[in-house]
């Protein structure tokens, strides 16, 4: 599921010069599974599960929000996207 373009943002990884455009919930998992490669941090396996099992619009978008939530609090996202 694509979301919309005006909802489309970027996420940085640690230590990573460029950020990555999100536009779907595809490249949230994408973007999640090397975040979970690099900090092997166990919240971010659960985020992960949590994105690879959303299957309905309510859980896609309570998902997107809980990366999103875990993108601010690492400061892995702009301010502005919340």
């Amino acid at each position: 599921m694509t979301i919309p373009f005006t909802q489309h943002f970027d996420a940085w990884l640690p230590d990573v010069a460029a950020p990555v455009r999100i536009t779907s919930i595809y490249d949230a998992q994408v973007f999640t599974r090397r975040w979970v490669i690099r900090d092997k941090d166990p919240t971010l396996k659960v985020l992960l599960r949590k994105l690879e099992r959303a299957n309905s619009a309510a859980l896609i978008e309570e998902a997107m929000a809980s990366f999103k939530l875990a993108l601010s609090a690492r400061a892995l996202l702009p301010a502005a996207v919340l």
